[in-house]
């Protein structure tokens, strides 16, 4: 069996959600399946680390395709040639998009449908493209993975698929998220808030996100405790980031904000593992992995009530109404100084945690890309 898959996102250095993601679930393929045929096709070179087999064969295709016009050229041109050339029997995409001219079988990973339903949160450069062409992709795709059931529903519901097209698949967590001794989370907060306690976040700083709220209902949080605790937010900052700069702004206890910025990867999990709680309050999500990485280190976790979140987090969150700033002020009051609610938190994402495996995952994958296969 021959596979391509799209790994543009192998990036080194810059794993984000779709390079996370990608990276997972192809290792784990390629080492489970010697016997297949894997080929890598990006729009630069991929470190070597990325390859992860011998039984992986990279290809470079022109051009770098980072901007919507170059995504049509990438993928009905250059992939759809080089599949039809090394007659690969299925191809998958990890990030949203696929081949619509390709007579190849295609199984596509779609995540969430951000660019749908919240179009003005996305960059102006990529916005009209996804508006087009996400609908396009969906109904071109022979099979459609989501994360999260919600998402699949959303899929369904918003675009008529049929059932048996699309299916749900769980993420997992990757390596390194454990909890930690007290003594190692001293050795954190030392480094990132001066031995003080914090509130954390992590991800992309964005509308989406409701960094904004968040900020507002930690400076609550903060006028009504006097708690010495620090909101830390980890994670680079997306554009249209005007209403996060307004509020930390207009914070009366900015001092006590603090945005890391990209955080290397072997200290996001200490970070999370030493937090008082992971705070995740985002609008709309496709899986909120940042949850799951707090209940592997044994972190409770404070949780929008809206889109996957709640599927996800199971009893294992604190829930909140995100669009309520005096409602995440109360969640925050709660687990700072309820002790026996963070450890209930703890104890059911321990449990909720089981759930979800990387190893699992990357079966399904495969066993969806073996399937269209087999029916071709």
């Amino acid at each position: 069996m021959k596979i391509a898959i799209n790994t543009r996102f192998l990036q080194s250095g810059q794993l984000e959600g779709f390079g996370w993601y990608t990276h997972e679930i192809v290792r784990r393929m390629v080492q489970a399946h010697p016997e297949v045929e894997f080929i890598f096709l990006s729009d630069r070179s991929l470190d070597q680390s990325f390859l992860y087999g011998p039984n992986v064969t990279p290809v470079v295709l022109f051009p770098r395709a980072r901007f919507a016009p170059l995504f049509l050229w990438w993928f009905e041109w250059s992939v759809r040639r080089l599949l039809k050339k090394m007659e690969v029997d299925v191809f998958f995409s990890p990030d949203s998009m696929c081949s619509l001219w390709s007579k190849t079988p295609v199984a596509m990973t779609c995540h969430d449908l951000v660019p749908i339903h919240f179009p003005k949160q996305i960059a102006w450069i990529h916005r009209y493209f996804f508006l087009i062409f996400l609908p396009r992709f969906l109904r071109r795709a022979d099979k459609v993975i989501t994360v999260s059931e919600y998402v699949r529903q959303d899929i369904l519901q918003t675009f008529h698929l049929s059932a048996n097209r699309v299916k749900t698949i769980y993420n997992g967590c990757r390596e390194g998220f454990t909890p930690l001794h007290p003594a190692e989370k001293t050795v954190f907060r030392k480094r990132y808030s001066a031995d003080i306690p914090y509130f954390f976040y992590a991800g992309a700083i964005h509308p989406r996100k409701n960094i904004h709220r968040l900020i507002r209902a930690f400076d609550l949080f903060k006028e009504r405790t006097g708690a010495p605790d620090k909101l830390l937010l980890a994670g680079r900052f997306a554009w249209k980031t005007g209403e996060v700069k307004e509020a930390y702004d207009g914070s009366k206890h900015r001092a006590d904000i603090q945005f890391l910025g990209y955080v290397p990867e072997e200290d996001l999990p200490g970070l999370t593992a030493a937090a008082t709680a992971l705070t995740y309050v985002s609008i709309s999500e496709g899986f909120g992995l940042p949850m799951l990485e707090a209940m592997f280190c044994d972190t409770p976790v404070m949780a929008a009530n809206a889109s996957c979140l709640p599927e996800i987090a199971g009893e294992a969150a604190l829930l909140v109404d995100p669009l309520s700033v005096e409602h995440m002020a109360e969640g925050l009051e709660m687990l700072w100084r309820d002790a026996e609610l963070r450890q209930k938190l703890i104890e059911k994402g321990r449990e909720q945690r089981l759930k979800f495996s990387w190893d699992q995952a990357a079966d399904e994958v495969f066993q969806v890309l073996k399937s269209l296969v087999e029916r071709r």
